[in-house]
Formats: C-alpha cells, sequence, structure tokens
C-alpha cells in the first residue's frame, strides 16, 4: 500500500491511519492500540490522529479517560478516500511476498475490478518473467489468508506478453510492480 500512497503522503504512521480507517469505516481504535499495531511510538501516532482530526478527516469521540478514533463519513472526500484504500488493499503485501521469491519476474500488473477501485475480494494480476509456479501457489494461498482476498494470477513469458501487451493496455490496468534492472 505505501508504494501506491508515497507519492501523495509520505507518513508511513499516516497511511496506515487511512488504511485502518478508510478501508472499514466502522472502526473505532484508541491511541495506545494503533501504536501497539504500528509498533510506533504513541507520539508518531498522535501526531498523525491531531493532523486527521484537524482535517475533519477523522473524528474523535471521549469515551471515559480514552479518546476514539473513527473516519469521518460526512467528510467530501471520504467515498474517494475509502474507494483509493480499497483499490490498494493488500496489494504491496502481495507484490512483497511475489516479487522476491518467485524467480524471474520483471513485471506485475494489477487487472480488472481492482484496477478500475471495485473491491470484489478477487484480485487479478498478470505476472511477467520465468515465474516458478509451485512458489506461486504457495505465496499467493498464504498472502490470501493474510489480506482476506483470493489471488488470481496470469503468468506470461516475455513473448508472451509482447503478444498480450494490447489486450491488457486496453482493459483496465495499473502496473504495480517492474524490475529496477532489465
Amino acid at each position: 500500500m505505501e508504494n501506491l500512497f508515497t507519492g501523495l503522503i509520505s507518513s508511513k504512521t499516516r497511511i496506515k491511519l487511512l488504511v485502518r480507517f478508510f478501508f472499514n469505516p466502522q472502526t473505532r481504535s484508541y491511541l495506545r492500540e494503533l501504536a501497539k499495531e504500528f509498533n510506533v511510538s504513541t507520539n508518531s501516532v498522535r501526531k498523525e490522529l491531531n493532523q486527521l482530526t484537524k482535517t475533519n478527516l477523522l473524528k474523535c469521540e471521549k469515551n471515559g479517560r480514552q479518546i476514539q478514533y473513527m473516519a469521518n463519513q460526512e467528510h467530501p472526500l471520504f467515498p474517494e478516500l475509502k474507494s483509493m484504500v480499497a483499490k490498494v488493499m493488500g496489494i504491496d503485501h502481495v507484490i512483497d511476498d511475489l516479487a522476491g521469491r518467485l524467480g524471474d519476474l520483471e513485471r506485475a500488473y494489477l487487472i480488472d475490478d481492482y484496477a478500475e477501485g471495485k473491491d470484489t475480494g478477487i484480485i487479478d494480476l498478470v505476472l511477467v518473467g520465468n515465474i516458478d509456479p509451485y512458489h506461486l501457489y504457495d505465496l499467493s494461498r498464504k498472502s490470501e489468508r493474510y489480506i482476506k482476498r483470493k489471488i488470481r494470477s496470469l503468468v506470461l513469458n516475455r513473448n508472451e506478453y509482447n503478444e498480450f501487451e494490447s489486450k491488457i493496455k486496453s482493459s483496465p490496468h495499473i502496473l504495480i510492480w517492474e524490475a529496477k534492472t532489465r
């Protein structure tokens, strides 16, 4: 997620907070709970919570001595932020797992529903390179359990990709990973 949001948002903690609150807007959380979950200091989380509350993206309620934070579903940007978070939910985890362990991965594309921003629960990927199918299956199943979504992969070698490229480019797609040295 962070790879796709970092061009817009420089704080990893803020990204985690947006994901936490905007992927499931019913979520309510406390400062210490968030700091523990994100494995960062309470001051880091407090700073970001204050900023998000100040801009009215989050609301807070006092519950005894604790303050609960939640998404402000009445904010004008709420639908867009919720959609952005849904688009990329889990994608960085999937790619981090797959990219380093599959063999010679050249590119990874997110296609179809998630590329359009529709959270259907099925992530469709096109993987280009010399991929180890056993590791792909194993890593996909592990990632599915973690992100609670189904992963469907189409694996193409470079020649197959060259033949298939126009079809990818004519349908909804997002290049989500590319090898640095080619």
